[in-house]
């Protein structure tokens, strides 16, 4: 892109593209101390506090309900819940500028923040423990809404805290340490969680049991310790000092209108490319994810199966695909890991339709899960990357929050619509269709890298 170059907020992402024919001549044992280094470690376990509520309110949800017997329709409206991510955007404003009291003199603004919807979150999820969705779904609805909004709100917070407390040289890897947390707090959610209730159920049973749901929510909800304690222990970046508004109007414009219009001029028409691939990236893997833990109900995989399989594979791929993005986004520029995770993921979604057709398969799953890791995690290294580089540490907050909630907007709305298509049908073409969704995708981050190419000459 070719930003205004008198603008004062003005990004580094072009001075960070200029560097990369440089390190790429430096030493890989160079390049990896980065993920070494305090800002990351305390990104790794921030990335865990952000990463554990989701899945709760939406993939481990879907098995939960799906094993209580609602039907795929009912849980493919409920992951509208999500759409709390799409729209943080609208209070991230309040996030990047109102105090809050007593909290914030003491920890200073994000941290205060931070702790504040990390406590909310816990709260959302003892609600959830405590509700039986074959007793009725009103409570677990209002319990999820509570955590998705409170999850969100945390995300705002952190994501001004990342990009705040490191150059922009260290983004990518920061992104990495931060995406690592974050899957493996998926993977704790996910397959910890299942097995947390396979053991809570006892060895042999099988079927429906509330208990078993609602104690391994309850660990989930104490998980949440891992970031309230991180927060404790962290610095506050170093205050952004602005000049203080005039009156109440020019606090609003300087909050709600200047972000959106500071982000217009420095990137003027290319804004709208920008935001259309921002838009479409994650779109095959999360409207897929939805029906994925129906899909391992359906297919007569044990709680205990998708676990196992999901902690000991899915960690080390996870883990392995968000240090090569991160490792590969420094040295060969984002762009490019960019385009090389929309190819993955598309294929991985390919191999969902292939697994739908060999029944119950564990070496299959195995295998299909290993890859959906591995692409995930290169591509969320790369964006988050990609979406760090567009802010103006002015008003990292509500951009950052503005590109991550359109992120999730479309693909959370089509999402809603993935129960209603599988039972029309079935899951293969299903699959079939979520990786065909990847392809408009490709086209968009090709013609990024060809209007950042023009706009650098």
């Amino acid at each position: 892109m070719n930003p205004n170059p008198t603008s004062a907020g003005d990004t580094r992402s072009d001075r960070t593209e200029a560097r990369t024919q440089d390190r790429t001549k430096a030493p890989w044992s160079q390049t990896l101390k980065v993920y070494l280094e305090p800002t990351s470690l305390r990104m790794l376990a921030l990335g865990f506090s952000s990463g554990l509520p989701l899945l709760l309110v939406l993939g481990t949800l879907s098995f939960w309900l799906r094993e209580a017997g609602i039907d795929r329709t009912t849980i493919g409206y409920l992951s509208w819940v999500g759409l709390a991510y799409g729209f943080k955007w609208a209070w991230a404003p309040l996030v990047d500028r109102l105090p809050i009291p007593l909290l914030t003199r003491r920890l200073g603004r994000r941290r205060s923040w931070l702790l504040l919807a990390q406590l909310a979150v816990m709260l959302g999820l003892a609600g959830m423990a405590g509700s039986d969705p074959r007793l009725g779904l009103e409570r677990v609805v209002w319990c999820a809404l509570l955590t998705a909004f409170a999850s969100a709100t945390q995300d705002i917070a952190l994501d001004a805290f990342r990009i705040e407390s490191a150059s922009m040289e260290r983004q990518a890897a920061l992104a990495a340490t931060y995406q690592t947390g974050y899957r493996l707090a998926m993977i704790w959610a996910g397959a910890g969680v299942l097995w947390l209730a396979a053991r809570t159920q006892g060895p042999g049973a099988v079927g429906y049991q509330h208990g078993a749901w609602h104690a391994a929510y309850l660990v989930m909800a104490g998980s949440m310790a891992v970031g309230l304690v991180t927060v404790l222990l962290s610095p506050e970046p170093l205050p952004r000092r602005l000049p203080p508004p005039k009156n109440a109007i020019e606090w609003l414009r300087g909050a709600l209108v200047e972000p959106f219009a500071d982000f217009l001029r420095r990137y003027r028409w290319q804004a709208a490319l920008i935001l259309a691939l921002i838009a479409v990236y994650r779109i095959s893997d999360v409207v897929m994810g939805i029906m994925a833990n129906p899909f391992y109900v359906d297919m007569g995989y044990t709680k205990d199966e998708v676990a196992a399989v999901s902690k000991v594979f899915g960690v080390i791929m996870t883990l392995a695909g968000a240090f090569v993005g991160g490792a590969l986004s420094v040295r060969l520029g984002v762009l490019r890991v960019l385009m090389l995770g929309a190819v993955l993921s598309t294929i991985s979604n390919l191999l969902f339709a292939w697994l739908a057709t060999r029944g119950h398969d564990l070496t299959a799953l195995i295998a299909v899960i290993s890859a959906d890791n591995l692409s995930s995690g290169i591509a969320s290294a790369a964006f988050i990357a990609y979406l760090s580089s567009l802010t103006n540490v002015n008003y990292s907050a509500t951009q950052y929050a503005l590109f991550s909630s359109l992120m999730l907007l479309l693909p959370k709305f089509t999402a809603g619509f993935s129960g209603r298509y599988v039972d029309a049908y079935g899951y293969v073409q299903f699959f079939s269709s979520t990786a065909a969704l990847g392809l408009p995708v490709l086209l968009l981050v090709w013609l990024v890298s060809r209007v950042k190419m023009a706009g650098s000459d």
